[in-house]
């Protein structure tokens, strides 16, 4: 079997869980590598664990991406294109929805969904000219059905499997490529991080995030689908059923969830 060609990879989410492993995977197979996510110092010292010195470092916050066409010309003119995105940058929630702020919702939109979109645009165009691309977007399991406490985020997630649809749709013919990525449980820090009702940190580690894939497991499943242009992967254990359930036993899967 071949080896698969050198590329240049702009992982968002970066310096920690599945987007540091996308990083260091793609690394290993030697691609060059763009690194983004909101901590200037945590993107050089990922540099430094990863050992990626030629890394092109693109700090920016999801949460506020004005400049973001200025950055992804720089990066797009230091790199001498980008040929992948992997979007892999987001937050999550458990809280109940009557008990969660707005703000919670807000924000849960402008990380994970107008964040990704805006990276997003800014690039489209370069890629476009240049021939194609190819976007992997690290979503959720909940981006294909929902679940309790997860009322925002689920929406977030399915928002962008809709905006990815039509971006797939629009610029096939410009060669530009999209993988959703929805993983179940894996093992990272998005329980600790993840908001509640007030919108602080939920401070603890899910059992079954504890319990899930390595974010190396997930990074390798990303990076396969990839190569093999898939148009969705589900990285994941036996939650994974949750997706079939919701497609072909859609009653079965919310008497589930009520139980949740």
């Amino acid at each position: 079997m071949s080896a698969a060609p050198r590329r240049t990879v702009w992982v968002t989410g970066a310096t920690s869980g599945i987007g540091e492993a996308v990083a260091r995977a793609c690394h290993q197979r030697g691609d060059r590598l763009v690194l983004s996510a909101r901590t200037p110092e945590r993107l050089e010292s990922t540099r430094q664990v990863l050992g990626v010195n030629d890394a092109i470092l693109a700090p920016f916050d999801l949460a506020n991406t004005t400049g973001i066409e200025e950055l992804t010309a720089q990066v797009w003119s230091k790199a001498q294109g980008v040929d992948v995105v992997v979007h892999c940058g987001g937050i999550s929630q458990r809280s109940r929805l009557i008990d969660t702020d707005p703000s919670v919702d807000h924000q849960m939109m402008e990380v994970n969904y107008f964040g990704t979109l805006a990276l997003t645009r800014a690039i489209l165009p370069h890629m476009i000219q240049a021939g194609g691309g190819h976007f992997a977007v690290v979503t959720s399991l909940m981006g294909l059905f929902s679940a309790p406490l997860r009322s925002g985020y689920a929406g977030a997630k399915h928002a962008m499997h809709g905006w990815f649809e039509a971006l797939r749709a629009e610029h096939h013919n410009d060669g530009i490529r999209v993988t959703m990525v929805a993983p179940g449980f894996v093992q990272t820090a998005i329980s600790l991080n993840a908001l509640i009702g007030d919108g602080s940190p939920q401070g603890t580690m899910d059992d079954a995030t504890a319990q899930g894939i390595t974010a190396q497991q997930c990074a390798t499943v990303i990076l396969r689908g990839i190569d093999r242009n898939k148009a969705l992967v589900t990285p994941g254990k036996k939650e994974v059923l949750g997706y079939w359930l919701s497609r072909f036993a859609p009653g079965l899967l919310r008497r589930i969830a009520r139980r949740a």
